[in-house]
């Protein structure tokens, strides 16, 4: 019985070792086809790189105001789309455990019974003889012993098919914390924009009503009137259209957060300088890109793909596989365990592929068909993210002229409006031109709330195209 069990350790010891290294050919990343530093040039501000990168910079530290950070926490907690990514992580680790269990021998254990009636044998009072035969067996069935790599390669497929699924969790979990944030400066733009129409509109009506009374008193024309009805009415048109916009807004950043928000930690309205946010530093080589998620999730399943050509070249080499088992037989159910006979059996199979039609071929050819492809779409990936990287430098590079000229533009438009007021009022001016300057003025203070959107809005896309949004939370 030792001796059996002995010899049933072995195989299966040996059915382990002798598994092979793989066919697989060796990875090497490719290079990526971007500049090795970012663009430069008029639109881009040498002095806004740094040694540290946005990747470095938790968005707790990022997002200042405590408002939003609440807002960023329910969405982390409850948006259904990450709620996805983290069931696809799940799923994707299963696979790959199932998967990794194939390089590890079956074994199974099993009790079996039979009772039979042979008419060949007869006793001696002449009845056909019945006989009863119990066995208890452990063993493994068709293990394959992976001498070429074929079960390997498929387990790393596997492996980084399931890395590349965290990737993509991760890389939804940085946009799912800009999106909130950009959605919350969208609504605090909007609530600005409200409140300058509702001022407009107050103003607007003061001034049509001042042109009515000056129209009784046989001092303004009807002209002046129905002129000063039209900066009224387009900013109560102003009016509403903006407050749809802050309810689709709202409801935008709902859907983001995956409930209803209270009202307490809306935004009344977007700040000056956008002091919610740190500044966001962007490296000096563009090889930050490569430690980005959605980069990394390419790459894995580059080397999925690369690990699959192992498995389609093991396919053209034969399969052994390992058959064995050891128990005791008795033909007594109760002397099974005491007095029972030692059996055992060792069964090596091997399969050597002949005629397949060409399958082997072919799947070889797919194989290194996805490996192209995957190759193509990871260079995409890194020259996407370049691109991405490059047009927000872009606009940081120069917002700041933009916002200091729109600041300037409203400065005048305000003085300008007051003077043409002020003339008009002392009659050595028109009225059109008193009108004019307040629209100029309103149109002037609605693009500067935009040009401020557009400020904190870029700090918010650079910190997620730089990858940022993953310090401290792993």
């Amino acid at each position: 019985m030792r001796k059996q069990a002995l010899t049933f350790a072995l195989s299966t010891a040996v059915a382990v070792a002798l598994a092979g290294c793989t066919m697989a050919p060796r990875y090497e990343r490719p290079a990526a086809p971007v500049a090795d530093t970012w663009p430069t040039g008029a639109a881009y501000d040498p002095a806004q790189a740094g040694e540290t990168t946005a990747a470095d910079l938790p968005w707790r530290e990022f997002i200042r105001e405590p408002k939003l950070q609440q807002v960023i926490e329910l969405a982390l907690a409850s948006n259904r789309d990450l709620r996805s990514a983290l069931a696809n992580i799940q799923a994707a680790r299963a696979q790959y455990r199932i998967q990794r269990a194939d390089l590890l021998p079956r074994i199974d254990g099993d009790i079996n019974a039979t009772r039979a009636k042979n008419v060949n044998q007869f006793s001696s009072t002449g009845t056909p003889i019945e006989t009863e035969f119990y066995t208890a067996n452990v063993g493994l069935s068709a293990f394959e012993i992976d001498l070429f790599g074929r079960v390997r390669s498929l387990s790393r497929a596997a492996l980084e098919s399931y890395l590349a699924t965290e990737q993509a969790a991760r890389a939804t979990r940085i946009s799912l914390i800009a999106e909130t944030a950009s959605a919350y400066l969208t609504l605090a733009a909007d609530s600005s924009q409200l409140e300058l129409s509702r001022r407009t509109v107050e103003s607007a009506q003061r001034t049509m009503e001042v042109t009515r009374k000056r129209l009784e008193a046989g001092v303004s024309s009807r002209l002046d009137v129905r002129q000063a009805e039209t900066i009224y009415q387009q900013a109560r048109a102003d009016l509403a259209s903006t407050t749809a916009l802050i309810a689709q807004d709202r409801n935008a950043l709902e859907l983001l957060v995956g409930g209803r928000l209270p009202d307490e930690l809306l935004p009344a309205e977007l700040p000056d300088h956008h002091q919610w946010l740190a500044d966001v530093p962007a490296g000096l080589s563009s090889s930050v890109l490569l430690s980005r998620p959605d980069v990394l999730q390419a790459e894995h399943q580059l080397k999925s793909a690369n690990a699959n050509i192992g498995a389609a070249r093991a396919a053209f080499f034969p399969r052994l596989s390992l058959t064995a088992s050891t128990g005791l037989a008795s033909t007594e159910l109760s002397d099974l365990f005491s007095d029972g006979a030692s059996i055992w059996s060792v069964g090596p199979s091997l399969t050597l592929p002949i005629f397949n039609g060409g399958a082997n071929v072919a799947n070889l050819q797919y194989a290194n068909a996805q490996r192209d492809l995957y190759v193509s779409q990871y260079e995409l990936a890194i020259q996407t993210a370049f691109k991405e990287v490059a047009d927000a430098l872009a606009v940081r590079g120069t917002i700041q002229d933009q916002l200091d000229a729109q600041r300037a533009l409203v400065d005048a438009a305000a003085d300008s409006y007051q003077l043409a007021e002020a003339r008009y009022s002392k009659g050595v001016d028109t009225f059109l031109n008193a009108l004019d300057a307040q629209r100029v003025l309103y149109n002037a203070e609605k693009s500067l709330v935009s040009a401020r959107l557009t400020a904190s809005d870029n700090i918010v896309t650079l910190y997620r195209v730089l990858g940022g949004g993953l310090a401290g939370e792993e």
